[in-house]
């Protein structure tokens, strides 16, 4: 019987995972970005570190630094969850991350996500196009009004 063996293993040994996730949620705390492309396996296993040491963030006391320091590998990192986020989270209760699913990874088949904090900079990649395809229409109209009209 599987009782009381809750948890993501995610095929490595304990010392393995702890590590993979430590530097999953450091990633996540450092990128300018705020979001990482992961398996969804080990973004399931990394969103509740990444909540908890958001609440650290919050908290900001000595003790919370230090717990912080514990996990996460980088003093850039902790310096960016008490200055920037902490702050940044004060008023939302939990929920500060979620994942957004990709699709499948062309090499293997995995299936990929993107795990990010809530209110990181959306990718409008819509707008973005269409502003794009605006200017490529935009460059291509002057070039026929400096140009002769186009061959019929």
């Amino acid at each position: 019987m599987r009782h009381g063996k809750a948890g993501f293993k995610l095929k490595r040994t304990m010392e393995h995972r702890r590590s993979l996730l430590r530097n999953i949620v450091t990633s996540i705390i450092e990128n300018d970005s705020e979001r990482l492309i992961t398996t969804v396996p080990k973004a399931k296993a990394a969103k509740p570190l990444v909540d908890k040491m958001i609440t650290l963030g919050k908290r900001d006391t000595l003790h919370a630094r230090r717990q912080a320091a514990a996990f996460l590998t980088t003093p850039a990192a902790v310096k960016k969850l008490f200055d920037k986020l902490g702050p940044r989270f004060s008023q939302r209760n939990g929920g500060y991350t979620r994942i957004v699913r990709l699709g499948y990874r062309k090499g293997d088949g995995a299936e990929q996500c993107m795990l990010e904090l809530v209110d990181a900079k959306l990718i409008k990649r819509a707008a973005d196009r269409a502003r794009r395809k605006e200017e490529r229409l935009k460059a291509m109209r002057e070039g026929r009004e400096e140009g002769e009209a186009p061959a019929e």
